[in-house]
């Protein structure tokens, strides 16, 4: 009586808990409604910056009433269960901190050229997880075997080291205080840009960050806030008569260089070139820039510039003094080109700048009195105010430029000066770039650099996509599971129902108490969840259908069949929740979000299938003598009983059918070059357009394939306008710039092959737009692919290690974990075999989770086989015989395929309504489930024929 009271208090607080933490979710969806309802045109367009706009001005604003209380709508979305990326749309970015400038720092920034060497070389063989100081001493001490980092590191004057392994402690010390800096004032940057919802975490066992950004619409500005180093500094630019010779005799050997470049790419005859060769510098014909001061060449020649003024040739004309910097960007001409200020910057003995920015206390963006134009305002404090005004009292008529991580802002000329601290940055700027830099600026310099390793953008029109194929799948499936319950078991199929309704109303409900994301592989999970959660019930409800066989009482029936279903149920569970642990473990992001939904999922189930149904029940024992509960129809006859198969005897045969399966997918395998791996396995880039007309894949992976001189994958992405495109272009290379040149590539050719231009919608017939973008660097791949193999070795180390311990004998863990094997190579030949018949599906950190929900799945089926085989020689100490193992089979067949049945259902209608972005993963649980279900009966349990002899009982 005592349990039904805590059984009953616990549903009753926990729906409450759960109603009240959906009603702000609600809330969310309706103020939602409205913001797209103010930013949608006449043709039912949603303007999403326009949308964004009205959130942010509602944001502190009262939005919800509940019990008395006003909530505004920051608190709402705080309560409210939150959605990832993909199903709102923004922004996933994963930084990892470059540690090599910490370290010169630490050592004066020496010149020692083997300390130097040692810093590239340690970073870029680097692995989550090393140590950094560590690697870096290693490396150094390979270099220069008689080098003494003590003393360089001493000779900077930091601090005494005593010892190599001092340095390498110190090193490591800085660098994780470096990241949780990096962290603080990331956070800042991005509350001062306006960003709400953001989601920051450190990933264990690297100097990565990653961050979630929800309704971005303006990613450009995003990676300048999250990677700008903020390193202010005040440099003299290098004076026109003390260099004029020297840089004259650059500009001339950058000139002839040029010409030796065209030629050898136009290859002209000599009479070609007398007439076609380039008669003055790219200076003089792209402007009339105030020489020597600076240079100026169009923004595509940059690179090329970089590499010349390298050379050796350009370094021995020149003073070791000079050093050359960018304008931070392009300025358009009167005659419409480009041209981007190459400035000559003078350094001092000890190359340090006039000014560093750490003596900045204030930044604003405000607008200039006499041009109009936006300008960042700055206020120094007195250290800085007093050098300042020694420096520009020294630098009347010179110019100072103005640099912001190594890019000129600008080099205005001081005219007198400037005593108070105060002045100002201008540098043609838009407002929303001069906001950006007093955020930068304001909030501080990042202790280190942050390069952006992995990066996703989904546009906010696919995430309402995504949004709506998960609720059209999530529906569908609970609508047959729910009708498929009341058919095949009447009364007890309707009760099963409601605590269905009550496990999924639980799932979603702790998921906002969590304050946890609901992504789309979690929906899948909750759809998956659905299928799988009737289970308990189904074990049950066929334990007390066998009791009522056997012409018990009803209630004696109920109360059998949930006594002799516990130890299935749980075992069950178990090993499903293990699989999931280790999933959320090892994943990341959405494939983290999906093992969250499965493991809450599991836990509702168990407490809903059993607690809840039992509570029901107890309710009608109670209060009638013979309840008219009823799990059958008598019209509808029960499956699979009186099965005659002799599963053991046919076993051979089996076997041979799955290798025989397994074979075929490995010729497929081979002839096939492997299976298209996604970007987060294979690192490079993925980008999803949307055509305003159908477009055939395979024209534009034959002519990008072309253009791009190494491997292009182009597929239809759900729709024939929609074309997924990915490539591992430039994939190796770290430099700012890479992402707009692989895009810029990509949109060339693509205009070039399909004769459409890109625009943001797709406003007319002839045009294309990028609705979503995945960028993973080479060494995050890697990682991911570790993590995929050490996920797989752990769950199924873990299932044999649960599996021998709950069956106290090593046969069963055997048996189940090579049925486990069986069941991933199966999958695995079946997207094989797939793409043999033109079905191609990529293989990604998603098709890692449906491979680990199916390990969890199978082995489901095999222990409820296993149980029953235990319950057949409980008290004896006998051999595993044929007999008995074939009858387990046969009692639990009716409960293994109807389970199986209910789950593929349900993963049916997620392959058919889910949309592309979970068609690889519902494909793989569709092979999994099949195979699972085939495994635990036709090869799991005839093992233990072959490995089983005598079986120690236990009670």
């Amino acid at each position: 009586m005592q349990s039904k009271k805590i059984v009953l208090f616990l549903t009753i607080v926990i729906s409450f808990l759960s109603l009240y933490y959906l009603s702000f979710t609600f809330v969310d969806y309706r103020v939602q409604r409205q913001a797209e309802q103010q930013a949608m045109d006449a043709q039912g367009r949603i303007d999403f910056d326009k949308r964004q706009t009205y959130l942010m001005d509602i944001w502190k604003k009262p939005v919800y009433n509940l019990f008395g209380s006003a909530y505004t709508y920051e608190a709402v979305k705080e309560r409210a269960l939150k959605l990832g990326l993909d199903l709102q749309g923004g922004m996933h970015v994963t930084m990892e901190l470059v540690p090599i400038e910490l370290v010169k720092g630490l050592a004066a920034y020496t010149t020692d050229a083997h300390f130097l060497e040692a810093l590239q070389l340690a970073q870029q063989v680097r692995k989550p997880g090393d140590s950094f100081g560590k690697l870096f001493v290693s490396t150094y001490k390979k270099l220069a075997p008689n080098g003494s980092l003590t003393d360089i590191f001493t000779a900077a004057g930091v601090r005494a080291f005593s010892s190599e392994e001092d340095i390498i402690k110190t090193i490591d010390q800085e660098i994780a205080k470096a990241l949780d800096r990096s962290l603080t004032i990331i956070s800042a940057r991005l509350d001062r840009f306006g960003a709400t919802q953001t989601s920051m975490q450190k990933l264990s066992g690297s100097e990565r960050i990653q961050i979630e950004l929800p309704g971005v619409t303006h990613p450009d500005r995003v990676r300048k806030l999250l990677q700008g180093v903020a390193q202010l500094r005040f440099w003299a630019v290098a004076e026109a008569d003390a260099y004029r010779s020297a840089l004259e005799a650059v500009n001339a050997l950058l000139l002839k260089k040029e010409k030796a470049t065209i030629a050898a790419t136009l290859g002209l005859t000599d009479a070609e070139k007398t007439q076609r060769m380039p008669k003055e510098s790219i200076l003089k014909r792209l402007c009339k820039a105030p020489f020597p001061y600076m240079l100026a060449y169009a923004p595509e020649e940059m690179n090329r510039i970089e590499a010349l003024l390298r050379s050796k040739e350009v370094q021995a004309l020149l003073p070791k003094e000079i050093t050359w910097m960018w304008e931070r960007k392009a300025q358009t001409l009167n005659d419409d080109t480009q041209a981007v200020t190459l400035y000559a910057i003078q350094r001092t003995r000890d190359q340090k700048p006039l000014l560093e920015g750490d003596i900045i206390t204030h930044a604003a963006q405000d607008i200039d009195q006499n041009s109009g134009k936006p300008i960042v305002n700055i206020k120094m404090n007195q250290k800085g105010a007093h050098s300042w005004k020694r420096i520009t009292a020294s630098y009347v008529g010179k110019r100072i430029a103005i640099v912001l991580d190594d890019r000129v802002y600008s080099a205005p000329v001081v005219h007198q000066e400037i005593p108070n601290g105060h002045s100002q940055i201008s540098g043609h700027f838009t407002i929303e770039e001069a906001k950006d830099l007093a955020s930068v600026l304001a909030t501080g310099s990042l202790p280190a650099p942050l390069r952006m390793v992995e990066e996703a953008i989904i546009g906010p029109s696919l995430g309402k996509v995504a949004q709506q194929q998960g609720l059209v799948a999530t529906a569908v499936g609970l609508g047959l599971v729910l009708l498929f319950m009341f058919v095949y078991y009447a009364k007890g199929g309707l009760i099963a129902n409601v605590a269905l309704l009550f496990n999924l109303l639980f799932i979603v409900g702790i998921l906002a108490e969590l304050d946890a994301t609901l992504t789309l592989p979690g929906i899948a999970g909750l759809v998956l969840t659905i299928g799988m959660s009737i289970d308990a019930n189904v074990l049950i409800f066929e334990r007390i259908r066998e009791e009522r066989m056997q012409k018990v009482h009803i209630k004696e029936a109920i109360q059998r069949g949930y006594a002799k279903s516990y130890s299935s149920i749980i075992d069950a569970n178990i090993t499903t929740f293990l699989a999931g642990i280790i999933l959320y473990y090892l994943g990341q992001g959405p494939v983290r979000g999906f093992a969250l939904v499965l493991m809450i999922g599991i836990i509702s189930s168990v407490f809903a299938s059993i607690c809840i149904t039992r509570l029901i029940f107890s309710f009608f024992m109670d209060h009638y003598r013979t309840p008219k509960l009823t799990f059958s129809y008598p019209c509808l006859p029960i499956l699979f009983k009186n099965v005659q198969v002799d599963f053991i005897k046919n076993r051979c045969r089996f076997y041979a059918c799955s290798l025989l399966f397994i074979a075929i997918g490995a010729c497929c395998f081979y002839h096939y070059k492997g299976l298209p791996l996604g970007v987060d396995f294979a690192g490079g880039r993925s980008y999803t357009f949307h055509f305003a007309k159908p477009i055939e894949a395979s024209m534009l992976k034959e002519g990008l394939s072309a253009q791009f001189k190494q491997g292009v994958e182009a597929r239809t992405y759900g729709a024939n306008n929609v074309i997924q495109i990915t490539t591992n272009y430039l994939c190796n290379e770290d430099m700012a710039t890479s992402d707009a040149k692989v895009r810029n590539k990509l949109v060339t050719a693509l205009q070039t092959l399909t004769k459409l231009k890109e625009q943001h919608t797709l406003a007319t017939d002839h045009s294309f737009m990028i609705t979503s973008s995945t960028k993973v660097g080479a060494t995050v791949a890697q990682d991911v692919q570790k993590s995929a193999k050490k996920a797989m070795v752990l769950s199924i180390l873990g299932i044999f290690l649960y599996i021998t311990f709950r069956f106290r004998r090593w046969a069963f863990g055997l048996a189940a974990v090579l049925a486990l094997i069986h069941d991933a190579l199966a999958v695995i030949a079946g997207f094989c075999i797939a793409r043999a018949f033109g079905m191609s599906y990529e293989v990604n950190e998603v098709f890692l989770a449906a491979i680990l929900t199916v390990i969890g799945y199978s082995i489901n089926d095999t222990v409820v086989i296993f149980d029953r085989i235990r319950e057949r020689l409980a008290n004896k100490a006998t051999d595993i015989s044929r007999s008995i193992i074939n009858d387990a089979i046969r009692e639990t067949l009716s409960r293994t395929v109807i389970t199986s049945f209910t789950t593929l259902l349900t993963v049916t209608v997620l392959f058919c309504f889910a949309g592309e972005a979970l068609r690889s993963f519902s494909f793989a649980l569709l092979l999994g489930v099949l195979f699972g279900t085939y495994s635990s009966i036709c090869i799991a349990a005839p093992l233990l024929a072959d490995f089983g002899r005598k079986f120690a009982a236990t009670k």
